[in-house]
């Protein structure tokens, strides 16, 4: 088994940074950041986490888990190291797959979804929506037994918006996903624009122990810089670049939307909040969205370090207390 990625330590809080993807197409075929391109899967995810301590999946958003790939993904990496997973599009809001689905619970669809390109979780009858909740959750058991799930992520669309009916289905995360520690990423700017929205927003999220996900994100996304902890246990941002040009793009992949490599200056820049807020929190996960060729994995690491440095000092302050 490999050694674990380095955590960054400040004071009694845990710091781990790492990539949202350790094989997108790009970062394997067009980079030399892997030692060989013709390195297996297992080989791929050994040598990641003896890099990083976190990563997080995000082929679960486009099609649900399976658990014997959850458990030989526990299998595949050291003691300490953490996936975040993100939730697949059914429970999200997000346009899905039809054939994505359990071939079981696809025979479940309202006739109206017949011969769509994509579904949505309405064109399901509640038991059979329950019962699509109840294996996602399921499927990732191994994880979570093995000490290694970190948060699941729900990463809701820009049109769910802070209405009545959204704020519900929020509160309603933990009864579903009763095991799991569960993070929300908004990208409707609505949520926090304003600072009314703002407090409530987060109490509600308080209320119900589900973890805040902050955002870097290009300026005509609207999405404002928040950093704040709603659960004492993880604190947790994610880095999507700056390119305001590729923001709204869909047309090509995400590696190209999320094509952005960040300066040192703009690293250092954040490192110093991130330091601050990462104190009320037990763990801090720390993700590179920006998915393109090496950007992220140069990105986690060049940031990493920038946390090690301000840890040192952390550490060189609080010796002469």
């Amino acid at each position: 088994m490999s050694k674990l990625g380095p955590i960054t330590r400040l004071g009694e809080h845990t710091v781990l940074t790492g990539s949202c993807s350790w094989t997108d197409r790009t970062l394997v075929a067009e980079t030399d950041w892997y030692p060989k391109r013709t390195m297996s899967a297992e080989e791929r995810l050994r040598f990641y986490a003896g890099r990083f301590p976190l990563t997080e999946i995000d082929s679960t958003y486009y099609a649900p888990p399976a658990e014997p790939q959850a458990r030989l993904w526990a299998q595949r990496t050291p003691d300490g190291f953490r996936f975040d997973v993100k939730a697949y599009s059914l429970l999200t809001g997000h346009p899905t797959r039809p054939q994505s689905l359990w071939p079981d619970v696809r025979e479940r669809l309202a006739p109206e979804a017949a011969g769509k390109r994509s579904v949505y979780a309405k064109h399901l009858d509640p038991d059979a929506l329950a019962e699509a909740w109840r294996r996602f959750g399921a499927a990732l058991r191994p994880l979570q037994d093995a000490g290694k799930l970190g948060a699941v992520l729900f990463q809701y669309p820009p049109w769910f918006g802070p209405r009545r009916e959204h704020r519900a289905e929020l509160a309603a995360l933990r009864e579903r996903l009763p095991d799991y520690r569960i993070s929300v990423e908004f990208r409707s700017p609505r949520w926090t624009a304003e600072a009314r929205d703002r407090a409530r927003t987060l109490g509600l999220l308080q209320e119900h122990g589900l973890v805040y996900v902050g955002v870097d994100a290009p300026e005509v996304s609207g999405l404002p810089r928040i950093l704040a902890v709603t659960n004492p246990e993880l604190f947790l941002v994610r880095f999507h670049g700056r390119s305001d040009p590729t923001w709204h793009d869909t047309s090509g992949s995400a590696a190209e939307r999320f094509r952005y490599r960040y300066s040192r200056q703009e690293l250092e820049e954040l490192a110093g909040p991130i330091a601050e807020v990462a104190q009320d929190a037990a763990e801090t996960h720390l993700l590179m969205n920006n998915c393109y060729r090496d950007y992220s994995v140069r990105g986690a690491a060049e940031l990493r370090d920038v946390l090690g440095r301000l840890a040192a000092g952390y550490s060189d302050e609080h010796e002469h207390f």
